[in-house]
């Protein structure tokens, strides 16, 4: 099974991205990235730009949580099961300091759209 892990990361933790790659929280990314990939469960991902780079479109306004957390980026994975994943999940630097979003990839409805 193939699982999303969203990153929401703090202003802060986007702040250190900025240094010279020396702090903590940076050296922890780096070990958990090593570790994803030699158990051979990392498939894809990427940190994401800074939530002001981003551009939104919405047609219709809703409802919107209020948080400080904004999106940091993903980390696919590929696991046996959600216990699997959610184990990876708290393992993330993220989850000490933002939240880790869990969720299973949808290949059906990639395969409706693109086929």
């Amino acid at each position: 099974m193939k699982f999303a892990l969203l990153i929401y990361e703090s202003p802060d933790a986007f702040a250190s991205r900025k240094g010279d790659g020396s702090d903590a929280y940076t050296g922890a990314w780096r070990s958990y990235h090593k570790a994803l990939v030699e158990s051979d469960v990392f498939v894809g991902g990427d940190p994401l730009e800074v939530p002001e780079t981003g551009t939104t479109i919405k047609i219709k306004d809703g409802p919107y949580a209020d948080t400080k957390e904004q999106l940091g980026g993903f980390t696919i994975i590929e696991v046996p099961s959600l216990d699997a994943a959610l184990e990876w999940a708290a393992r993330c630097p993220a989850a000490s300091y933002g939240a880790v979003e869990v969720r299973p990839l949808a290949p059906q409805t990639r395969r409706r759209i693109v086929e």
